[in-house]
């Protein structure tokens, strides 16, 4: 009898520890049957991408060896120290507003999916304080933060590899009297997100992180402007602030909130919300648009941490996810989310991950979505988000990766510089500004292959020419691959190969 009744302690703490764990992980959800592709390598070479566009000096573990040092004297035409940093696409500008963006994306990607990254969590964590390093430096004086170098006008009139180019480092800033309410503030949203990146594997530099975010947020809101009112003939059309700078205020302020735990930006979101655009229906969700990913991760705060003031959020973002149901959004023929017809790719890689990291906060909080009469689960948000990374990776009507360098048939003319321009290595001459561009008018492939680069991607009917110069399609950028690196974490996860 004393036997049985310890078999029977046994097995129910066993079932609670079980339903316990269930309840504590929700997200290592494990799809049943077999995968379609390769997540982990996928994942692997999505975050290598990133070492093909820093700027700066290299370190001596770069991986992307056909890349060499650039930018080393950018910000001295200042009298500042502004080496580093990323080029945002296929040219040699640094863009600060997209380079934050991207910069919060790898924070979100590895603080939703991190723990189940294993050995690529390092190489992640890399990648954002490349990034950061080069963040820090451009808000180093209080007041100013300097959100470009290089002029994207007479950069593009050149086709240059970085390690050559000899265009004009116009070092750009926004201040009191030039606000820039829209960078200032998506520049607080990264540096925030990664303050928890870095809270635990280097505590000081997440308080550095942290202190930085908070002045920079209060600068943003203080000062209100959008950046391409004063800076307009430098940053539009590459990156005009479109949507205006109400979505990175709310963006900004809900990173703070989770970072510092601070009542003050509760307080703030639950003051300005509604005027800054909480619950309009924009549901494009990109480097100009935070609206979505602000309801998505406010959701988390009344889902998971149980703030009730946030309770409409969840509202907010059902609304956004019913707008991606097959029928109520457009897709093409071949079943790719399609939003734009420029860089569509990046609308599909970010939908993607707040997809799955919709689908881990309901999980968590046992709730669903619904659209009208039709209950939509976790599940069903977890398909749509994987059905759009395989068609991604290949599941499509071309049979082609839009991954530089995974599978057995990807792009091989991408409109990027560096990577069509002969090597260093086996080109030690300059290339001079008008020389490069026999290179790119060529037909032949690029000679280095600028692996994890995910590029604009295909047109609405899902036809890819693979062609140089169609810019729209064939050019990668840093913010199409930085939410694709959680989403892949996910999926390599949850089918085992990681």
């Amino acid at each position: 009898m004393a036997f049985s009744s310890s078999i029977s302690l046994i097995l129910l703490c066993f079932f609670t520890f079980t339903l316990f764990l269930s309840n504590a992980f929700p997200f290592h959800h494990r799809h049943k049957g077999f995968a379609s592709h390769n997540y982990k390598d996928a994942l692997t070479k999505s975050i290598l991408f990133f070492e093909g566009q820093r700027s700066g000096k290299l370190p001596s573990n770069q991986r992307m060896t056909w890349r060499k040092d650039s930018g080393l004297s950018d910000g001295s035409t200042m009298h500042v120290d502004l080496v580093g940093g990323y080029y945002d696409a296929g040219d040699n500008v640094k863009f600060g507003f997209p380079m934050a963006f991207t910069t919060t994306m790898l924070s979100w990607s590895v603080l939703e999916f991190g723990g189940l990254m294993k050995g690529e969590l390092q190489n992640a964590r890399q990648a954002i304080r490349w990034a950061t390093d080069y963040l820090l430096k451009a808000t180093a004086h209080s007041g100013t933060i300097y959100v470009q170098v290089g002029d994207a006008n007479k950069d593009h009139k050149c086709w240059e590899r970085p390690e050559d180019m000899d265009t004009p480092r116009t070092v750009l800033k926004i201040d009191q009297n030039n606000p820039g309410s829209d960078v200032a503030a998506e520049t607080a949203a990264a540096l925030a997100a990664a303050s928890l990146v870095f809270r635990k594997a280097d505590p000081s530099y997440s308080k550095l992180l942290k202190r930085r975010a908070m002045s920079v947020f209060a600068f943003a809101d203080k000062y209100r402007g959008a950046y391409s009112n004063g800076l307009h003939t430098y940053v539009c059309p590459f990156y005009c602030s479109y949507s205006g700078y109400d979505d990175e205020l709310l963006w900004g302020a809900a990173w703070l909130h989770r970072a510092t735990r601070n009542p003050t930006y509760l307080s703030y979101i639950q003051v300005n919300g509604q005027t800054l655009g909480a619950d309009e229906s924009d549901n494009t969700f990109g480097w100009d648009n935070k609206h979505a990913g602000a309801r998505i991760l406010l959701s988390k705060a009344f889902l998971v941490q149980k703030v009730q003031s946030l309770h409409d959020y969840k509202d907010h973002a059902d609304n956004f996810i019913c707008s991606l149901i097959p029928g109520s959004s457009q897709y093409t023929p071949g079943g790719l989310l399609y939003k734009m017809g420029e860089d569509n790719l990046q609308y599909v890689t970010s939908t993607s991950f707040l997809l799955v990291t919709y689908a881990k906060y309901l999980t968590s909080s046992h709730k669903v979505v619904t659209c009208g009469g039709t209950t939509i689960t976790p599940k069903k948000l977890r398909n749509i988000a994987k059905k759009q990374v395989d068609y991604l990776l290949g599941d499509n009507p071309l049979k082609m990766s839009y991954m530089v360098g995974y599978g057995n048939r990807y792009p091989q003319r991408i409109h990027h510089r560096g990577s069509s321009l002969p090597s260093i290595s086996s080109h030690p001459a300059k290339i001079q500004c008008s020389s490069g561009f026999s290179y790119f008018s060529s037909n032949a492939p690029n000679p280095n292959i600028l692996v994890g680069a995910v590029i604009g991607g295909p047109d609405a009917s899902d036809r890819f020419p693979d062609d140089r110069s169609d810019y729209q399609q064939s050019e990668p950028s840093t913010y199409i691959n930085a939410p694709l690196v959680g989403t892949l974490a996910y999926l390599a996860h949850s089918f085992g190969q990681l």
